[in-house]
């Protein structure tokens, strides 16, 4: 799913035995697979100064649909813009399950360095959308989704036994802190992709690019932590 125009690449994987049993998690794969890739592609552009906005723009010469999404969320998230003090914009670009995202997200750190979360726009690609309602709803779940996994999806398991047993003691965000999150679909005659899942992967990486930028620290592991 690597949309840009890199001249040379190498896939490989190694299968590990990590002794603990999986299961289905919102997006699958796709979601730590847009972190790696998206955190990794503003590594690439601070290496060679440029905006991470316009060097993925310049590699997606060849992706007319993938550049019209970034480049609408760039829009519609005012990108380059001045933000209150203190708050800074990430930005991700993922494809997955036929359908193309980007989010543009605004990002601060309160005074104990957690992380805050202020406003989230996406905006998607999906083909052709039967109901606009239930695309919006499903990205907004997505994303919510998205951020209790990167800020707080952690399990700890001790000789064996998981520690957390429930919601009391497994932390999601809440409504108090949830961000505010905006959805903005692509008008497409292209075949129906899907919405369940793919609000989810460019939510990690956005956020960690984001930090970057506050911090200078560079967030290659999930959950997202500010030392």
């Amino acid at each position: 799913d690597l949309p840009y125009r890199v001249p040379n690449m190498r896939f490989a994987g190694v299968i590990a035995d990590i002794g603990v049993p999986i299961g289905y998690w919102r997006s699958v794969g796709h979601s730590f697979q847009a972190f790696f890739l998206e955190a990794w592609m503003d590594e690439l552009a601070h290496a060679v100064g440029r905006d991470p906005a316009e060097f993925r723009l310049a590699l997606l010469q060849d992706q007319p649909r993938h550049r019209a999404v970034l480049q609408l969320a760039l829009q519609k998230a005012a990108y380059g813009q001045p933000l209150p003090a203190g708050h800074v914009h990430g930005i991700a670009l993922a494809e997955s399950f036929g359908s193309i995202v980007a989010q543009v997200i605004e990002v601060s750190l309160n005074a104990d360095k957690s992380i805050r979360v202020h406003r989230v726009v996406c905006v998607i690609d999906c083909g052709f959308v039967v109901q606009p309602d239930t695309v919006a709803q499903q990205i907004e779940g997505g994303v919510i989704f998205g951020l209790s996994a990167a800020l707080y999806g952690n399990i700890e398991i001790h000789n064996g036994q998981v520690q957390q047993s429930s919601f009391n003691d497994y932390q999601l965000v809440k409504m108090a802190d949830a961000p505010k999150v905006e959805t903005h679909i692509v008008l497409s005659a292209e075949a129906p992709g899907g919405v369940g899942e793919p609000g989810v992967p460019p939510v990690a990486p956005a956020i960690a690019n984001a930090l970057f930028k506050l911090t200078g620290q560079r967030q290659r592991s999930l959950p997202l932590r500010v030392a």
